[in-house]
């Protein structure tokens, strides 16, 4: 690779950001104009009720866009066929299976990832490590998420399986709060991808809703986190933390999720990592792979 060709695929790297930032803010005349056509007043007064549905209505854009490009490493970490952040061919380690919490599921982009449709052999041949899926609570406050949430579950058919939590992390086991309750110590599976960037109190929550898995029980994790490769993508980083949760619903660049993740409590196996595709000069890194407990 040439000096000028490495040198372009820096800044693009750098500017990436930006440009995201940038298709987001162009959702904003239209989002004012729909408030002002429904008389949504109110919202378009409130700072923050009007960043929720200029967010959404951003997102119901962008989010199929973001799980395409991300599929080809969350399904392969749901079939347990990951290792030090890389994808590998065959199974290391079992997939998810049973009971199951998906963190955030805001309007369902992701609920099809626990269809049994993904219990057939892979592309390669071998079986996936997956098991049959039994039960999904699926954790989304956000009542304005439920609609789309229920048709994307019915796309899916998992009606009989995927029951809709709406309440926050901190109420699982309440059932004053949502007419049912998650019992500590009773799930297999715990799934968060792209979504502890913005869970508020993260270090509480972590620590709440690691109390539900099962001894043995694995938590499966694909998100963005805190620069930690290079002090200088560091910094930057730092600085376009800035101006990013103002266009991107609250999201934080910064988190060090994985050392989070790593301090909830005892683990008996961590196996997780940065993608390795990812260049040094990644503004937005990920971290990928398995957390048992």
């Amino acid at each position: 690779m040439s000096f000028l060709t490495h040198l372009y695929e820096v800044l693009s790297g750098l500017l990436d950001p930006w440009i995201f930032m940038g298709l987001s803010g162009s959702w904003i005349p239209q989002t004012v104009t729909t408030l002002i056509k429904t008389r949504q007043i109110d919202v378009l007064l409130s700072p923050s009720k009007f960043q929720d549905a200029w967010f959404g209505n951003f997102w119901g854009w962008a989010g199929p866009n973001v799980k395409l490009g991300a599929e080809k490493r969350v399904i392969p970490l749901l079939e347990g066929r990951t290792k030090g952040g890389q994808i590998v061919q065959y199974p290391t380690g079992p997939g998810i299976e049973g009971v199951c919490i998906e963190i955030g599921a805001g309007s369902g982009f992701w609920v099809d990832i626990f269809s049994n449709k993904h219990l057939d052999k892979t592309a390669t041949g071998q079986e996936s490590a997956r098991k049959k899926v039994t039960r999904v609570y699926g954790v989304e406050p956000n009542r304005d998420q439920h609609v789309k949430l229920r048709q994307h579950i019915a796309q899916a058919g998992l009606e009989d399986v995927y029951e809709i939590v709406p309440v926050g992390i901190e109420d699982l086991n309440d059932p004053s709060k949502w007419g049912s309750k998650v019992e500590k110590e009773s799930v297999d599976c715990i799934v968060s991808i792209l979504c502890l960037c913005g869970i508020p109190q993260p270090q509480d929550n972590l620590k709440e809703i690691y109390g539900y898995l099962k001894k043995g029980g694995r938590w499966y994790v694909y998100e963005h986190v805190r620069a930690d490769r290079n002090w200088g993508i560091r910094i930057y980083q730092a600085f376009v933390n800035l101006f990013w949760p103002n266009f991107l619903g609250g999201c934080q660049l910064c988190r060090p999720t994985e050392q989070w993740l790593r301090e909830v409590g005892p683990w008996a196996k961590i196996d997780v990592g940065q993608p390795v595709d990812e260049p040094w000069y990644q503004v937005v890194p990920h971290m990928l792979g398995v957390y048992t407990k």
